[in-house]
């Protein structure tokens, strides 16, 4: 009996195991099927994750701020993926609706600290600093009689709030000295288009810097405009632009091209991001000739229209080779405040192509893709048959290779030599009653290399840089002392005479001497109508438009 008791236990044993060992299997049967395998290995690492924060912040060694430590790990989490899936605390969030959107309460004007200085570095064109009279190079000393010199985190603060608030500002004006003014904190709405003009006697230029809400709206009362002013051929110059809004870059699109074209295409691994976006309405104008200019900083939404107007072959193409940034981002609100914006879907030009550069990290110095191999690009054909191409931004049909600044001239744009010598030697210069007719003489160039060849900045040549990076290498290795004397002998020989080098880049020097004294008077829009005289990608635009048969011809697709 007693062993017929041990069989029956030991059978019940055997049961409960052969159960037990079946849900296990039953339960690693689920988890190995990838979407619940995928859930297990997310919860799996957020509790590491989070026993491991836990361990840290109550045993680790020093005091840890917790909010720093997990903005970090935060930080360096997105960093593996694109550059744009990024995290915002809830003290960031004003700056993201800036961004978005182009609006903020201010004062109206750009701030920076220069030597140690809070100073205004560009009063926007009718809004509450301009119109209060505060100029390029004021230094800010009090707000509302608050000390704020030298402190920009503070003066930054104090010159952003409601609208309708007053701020009084004193000032230090060079070669004046101490003004007060009083100025309204406002709302301030980014102009999309901060200039537009006619450049030749049929030519208007239209210069779109963003694609916030209404840019199209201004786009259109420019182009309007010009054509009232005598304009039959347009450029529309989207250099430098960052991009914006995807809605607005189809409307603006379809300012060109007529309603229910394909302005674009979106994809993402969710259906809902999967979307096509097509012109609404009735064209303003399908006939005018029509460049966009682009550069290498010019990016999405920018590209989107520069790769639309090519597609179509509504619009000849001239610059250098776009941004490449062909991905779609969505701002999503978190616990606390916070916000996310992260990528969701890539989006493609009505030929098919995604301008997004395959390689999200490594750019050129100035920002532009690197060169992709052929091997890698796929072919796509615009309207017209013509040939382009994916894999990395927009390529401009007409390619202007533009030589960068001297060493001299970037050490002179690092230390910010210019405004500071406009803000000594502006009571000299006469009243500028004409962009175009004034001119940097001789006397203001050599005063300027005078004076600059006094201050104290720095600059290096590219072999300058090549030498000492392998003078590092030998004292690394421990064969600099072998050969110290050489070192020496090329150092010297490379040593330059900042009066010499400032004389060999004059003219792009005196290029930027123009725009620094024109836009103390004319502000941002002066700048760049000053820049014009000696712009290379404005005087390809203006020769293609002055020849119709080259124009056509190349849109032909033949």
């Amino acid at each position: 009996m007693q062993i017929n008791k041990q069989t029956m236990a030991k059978g019940k044993l055997k049961k409960r195991y052969l159960v037990l060992l079946g849900v296990t299997a039953f339960g690693l049967w689920s988890f190995t099927a990838p979407q619940n395998d995928k859930y297990f290995e997310i919860l799996k690492n957020l509790d590491i994750f989070a026993t491991m924060f836990k361990e840290v912040n109550a045993k680790y060694v020093d005091d840890i701020n917790p909010n720093t430590f997990m903005r970090n790990g935060i930080d360096g989490m997105l960093s593996k993926l694109d550059p744009y899936t990024n995290y915002y605390s809830e003290d960031e969030i004003e700056d993201v609706r800036t961004e978005n959107t182009g609006e903020y309460g201010g004062i109206g004007a750009q701030v920076a600290l220069l030597d140690g200085k809070v100073m205004i570095i560009m009063p926007d064109k009718g809004f509450s600093a301009d119109k209060a009279g505060l100029k390029r190079g004021d230094e800010i000393v009090t707000i509302d009689g608050l000390d704020v010199k030298g402190k920009f985190d503070r003066a930054s603060e104090y010159i952003k709030g409601q609208a309708s608030k007053k701020v009084k500002i004193e000032v230090l004006r060079p070669n004046v000295g101490k003004l007060d003014f009083t100025v309204n904190l406002e709302k301030i709405d980014l102009p999309n288009v901060p200039y537009f003009g006619m450049v030749s006697a049929d030519v208007g230029l239209i210069k779109q810097t963003g694609f916030t809400p209404d840019a199209s709206k201004e786009v259109k009362s420019a182009l309007r405009e010009l054509k009232k002013q005598g304009a039959t051929k347009i450029i529309l110059d989207l250099r430098g632009n960052p991009g914006g809004l995807l809605s607005e870059a189809v409307n603006i699109s379809n300012i060109f091209i007529p309603k229910g074209e394909l302005v674009v295409t979106t994809k993402g691994k969710l259906e809902e991001t999967n979307s096509t976006y097509k012109t609404l309405n009735t064209s303003t104008d399908e006939e005018i000739p029509l460049v966009v200019l682009t550069s290498s900083m010019s990016a999405s939404a920018a590209e989107i229209v520069a790769g639309v107007m090519q597609d179509y072959d509504r619009g000849v193409v001239i610059g250098q080779k776009s941004y490449g940034k062909g991905l779609v981002q969505q701002t999503l609100p978190l616990s606390y405040n916070s916000q996310m914006k992260v990528t969701i879907a890539k989006y493609y030009t009505p030929s098919g192509r995604c301008i997004q550069a395959l390689d999200y990290t490594h750019r050129n110095e100035d920002g532009s893709v690197g060169k992709v191999a052929d091997s890698l690009k796929t072919i796509f054909k615009t309207r017209n048959g013509r040939t382009v191409y994916d894999g990395g931004g927009i390529d401009p049909d007409f390619l202007v290779t533009k030589k960068g600044y001297a060493p001299v001239t970037k050490g002179i744009l690092s230390e910010s030599l210019l405004i500071k010598f406009g803000n000594e030697y502006a009571v000299k210069i006469d009243s500028i009653t004409s962009i175009k007719e004034f001119q940097i003489t001789d006397q203001i160039f050599n005063d300027f290399k005078v004076w600059a060849a006094s201050q104290e900045f720095d600059y290096s040549s590219p072999l300058e840089i090549q030498l000492q990076k392998l003078k590092e290498v030998a004292e690394e290795t421990g064969g600099l002392k072998n050969i110290s004397a050489e070192f020496s002998a090329l150092e010297a020989k490379l040593s330059h005479s900042k009066s010499n080098d400032i004389e060999q880049a004059k003219e792009e020097i005196k290029e930027l001497l123009k725009e620094e004294f024109v836009m103390r008077t004319y502000l941002e829009e002066g700048r760049l109508q000053a820049s014009f005289e000696k712009d290379k990608d404005l005087s390809k635009a203006l020769e293609l438009l002055s020849d119709q048969s080259l124009y056509d011809k190349t849109l032909a697709g033949n």
